[in-house]
């Protein structure tokens, strides 16, 4: 028979229960629900999502790889950035409202992306997103001088287009993978943001000094993108949301939902996601104008120790560029593995290792900045070395920033989480600190004498800025320790999807009692 209640089908006797037993025509019964006379057939629990170990790691082999590629695409511009000045013929500030678009569209459409990556295909989105920023790039390749509107608006389209990569992505291993392994695999995947920032100098600067043309840099990388999309396509699957965490309890026996809280997603209520996405945020005001406007500010202390000619005509030399670059790719590796090292043994003895290994590499990187600053126009070798540490100290925070997102955010949500993470980190961050830089700058040259000294020391001095964000920055991440045990505990608790060690260790002890504590071990399968 039919019934109208919760537990769907419903046998009216004992003797129609054991006719429809014998009779292999008769539905079976759901596992957990009445079959007559207080009768319940036995719980079982649903086939996790599953998938075999070497195609996860191919899967995160492929991200990493369009990952590296994303991040050459923020960076290449600025290791032709002089050329590119030269040939549109702009000053310090527009050049640093170029990085300002890119920015800014970014921003304004990574919440489009996280609201489609929670609800639609991922693997889809991430294509059109591949697809967009490839193609304006290589369109940006053709513009004319006379057009550099044109040229600000290809940069905004392909900011638009890896807003979907860095918003959708992190969520995709976040479900592929758990815990130990998943810090471990976000350490690589983050590994290619220094990796990637540091080729997108080399190549803009090395392809300019062969061919003669920037242009060519940006001819380039479409080539490397349209393998990239094929690869995704093929390989990379689209797994449930929350499908790491859902699989992990089903092997102790139990069920994750779906449903239920959303107070320990993210906002008021979720202290550690709020000041780590501060912290981050100062970090990346520190990382987009340095990263930006540090090249030009190497060729100039050159030219101020007599090492280097001015430059007033396209081609310029791009030895900074490229020495940046390579240092920039060295130090990335070093401190995303320093980092992701010292989280996974420090949280062995410290549940908030995270945290504070962000505060302490920020609050050391901020004297480690000053001093290459302040020693450039004195001696270039001291100055690279503390540019060195500082880039060292910032690289080791990456992997540890996106695990914190992930331990305090349900599965179901990450994908918005990120989303709003980057919006706030590009909106308080990098959208508007390269500009920034570039107007001080601006605004220091018209007050003094029109000299390359005068230049240079314009543009050190609107770098200091930078300094007092990075200290914030690990102030915030001090903040973030204070909260972190809570709102992973809330984040671990029945319907917030997702579980925690400590649980696991709870439902292993007395499977039993966790019926009456409301965990959905036990649960009835309809509800």
């Amino acid at each position: 028979h039919r019934s109208g209640s919760r537990e769907g089908w419903v046998a009216g006797s004992p003797q129609e229960v054991t006719r429809c037993r014998a009779d292999a025509s008769c539905p079976a019964p759901v596992p957990g629900q009445e079959l007559g006379s207080g009768e319940y057939s036995p719980p079982s629990s649903p086939a996790p999502w599953s998938l075999p170990r070497w195609r996860a790691y191919l899967a995160a082999a492929v991200l990493c790889y369009i990952n590296l590629l994303n991040y050459m695409n923020w960076f290449i511009i600025a290791g032709v950035l002089l050329d590119v000045q030269k040939f549109f013929h702009i000053s310090d500030s527009k050049a640093g409202l170029l990085q300002m678009v890119f920015i800014g569209c970014l921003l304004l459409s990574a919440p489009v992306f996280g609201y489609l990556g929670d609800r639609h295909s991922r693997k889809v989105t991430l294509s059109v997103g591949i697809i967009l920023w490839s193609g304006a790039g290589l369109s940006s390749s053709f513009i004319s001088p006379s057009h550099a509107w044109l040229f600000f608006l290809s940069r905004g389209v392909v900011g638009i287009g890896t807003a979907s990569y860095s918003t959708i992505a992190p969520t995709v291993l976040g479900d592929l993978f758990v815990r130990d392994q998943r810090t471990c695999v976000l350490a690589i995947f983050y590994l290619f943001i220094p990796v990637g920032s540091g080729l997108g100098y080399v190549l803009g600067s090395a392809v300019a000094e062969l061919s003669g043309n920037w242009r060519w840099a940006l001819r380039i990388t479409p080539c490397l993108e349209a393998v990239a999309l094929i690869l995704l396509l093929v390989l990379v699957p689209d797994p449930p949301r929350g499908a790491a965490e859902k699989q992990g309890v089903v092997a102790l026996g139990g069920r994750g939902t779906a449903g239920g809280r959303t107070s320990a997603t993210f906002g008021e209520s979720n202290q550690s996601f709020v000041w780590s996405t501060l912290g981050v945020t100062a970090m990346a005001f520190v990382t987009g104008a340095l990263g930006f406007w540090i090249p030009k500010f190497l060729f100039e202390a050159r030219v101020v120790h007599g090492l280097q000619l001015p430059c007033f005509q396209e081609p310029c030399s791009s030895q900074d560029s490229l020495i940046f670059g390579a240092l920039t790719v060295g130090t990335g590796i070093i401190g995303v593995i320093l980092g992701a090292k010292a989280s996974s043994t420090y949280k062995k003895v410290n549940p908030r290792a995270e945290p504070l290994i962000c505060a302490s590499s920020l609050l050391a990187a901020a004297p480690c900045i000053y001093l290459a600053l302040i020693l450039a126009p004195i001696t270039l070798l001291g100055c690279y070395v503390f540019l060195a540490l500082g880039e060292l100290l910032l690289s080791c925070n990456w992997a540890v920033v996106a695990d914190i997102l992930l331990s305090v955010v349900v599965p179901r949500c990450r994908g918005t989480a990120e989303a709003l993470q980057i919006t706030v980190i590009h909106v308080l961050g990098d959208a508007g600190s390269p500009y920034l830089t570039g107007l001080i700058s601006s605004a220091l040259r018209a007050a003094r004498p029109d000299s390359y000294l005068q230049r240079f020391l314009s543009l050190q001095q609107s770098f200091l800025c930078c300094v007092f964000a990075i200290a914030l920055g690990g102030g915030c991440f001090l903040l973030t320790a204070l909260y972190l045990e809570r709102d992973q505990a809330q984040v671990g608790q029945p319907g917030t999807g997702t579980s925690t060690p400590r649980m696991h260790a709870r439902l292993r002890a007395d499977p039993v009692g966790a019926k009456s504590t409301g965990h959905p071990l036990h649960e009835p399968l309809a509800s």
